[in-house]
């Protein structure tokens, strides 16, 4: 086999392996959906531009965007059933004092990441400031978790976040992503740790 054989197969198999990853992160979080839907809150994933995640992506040809022309970090969030609208494929969660979510978020791949990762726990206390005419409901915030993370997810024990355009605390759990793999894991490491956090906020 040749060199060039060999990157042909290489390059095959890195696709390969990267979408059937996503695949499989995906289903857990289609589970996670259907797992929270049961619980007495009746939980609904927020749909901030249909059914889908936030993240923070670039087809920009200048190097610092190529790193993130593949997908590394991505999230979703829940919300109650009774706190949400759907209008044409995308919910509308008002910003109000007692609005609390479940937030969900996964990172691949990261400079100081260890081994991929799932973050899943409560956001709370989310106020827009006044001024803040983009933010008119909470899905609007999920696009700046993206660009802002790494002042955002500092502390995942006692997030406190604040900037001109809106702020929140939360707690998230870090989980390794390689040790979900079933039912019972999701349900063990991710709703069950979540929903306590977000029952004790």
């Amino acid at each position: 086999m040749t060199a060039e054989d060999q990157l042909i197969d290489q390059t095959k198999l890195a696709f390969d392996f990267l979408q059937k990853l996503y695949l499989e992160v995906s289903y857990l979080i289609k589970e996670t959906e259907g797992l929270l839907y049961e619980e007495e809150e009746r939980f609904v994933i927020g749909k901030p531009s249909g059914y889908g995640i936030s993240s923070r992506s670039s087809t920009g040809l200048e190097s610092n965007n190529i790193g993130l022309w593949l997908l590394r970090k991505f999230a979703v969030f829940f919300v109650p059933e009774n706190k949400t609208t759907l209008k044409k494929g995308q919910t509308v969660t008002p910003i109000d004092e007692n609005l609390k979510v479940i937030y969900l978020r996964i990172v691949l791949n990261d400079k100081d990441l260890s081994y991929p990762a799932v973050y899943s726990g409560v956001l709370y206390n989310i106020h827009q400031k006044q001024h803040a005419k983009r933010i008119k409901k909470f899905e609007n915030m999920m696009g700046h978790f993206q660009y802002k993370d790494p002042k955002v997810f500092v502390n995942l024990k006692k997030i406190d976040y604040e900037d001109s355009t809106m702020k929140c605390q939360g707690e998230l759990v870090r989980t390794n992503l390689f040790k979900i793999s079933d039912s019972e894991s999701i349900l063990n490491k991710i709703i069950r740790p979540s929903l306590n956090l977000y029952r004790k906020y």
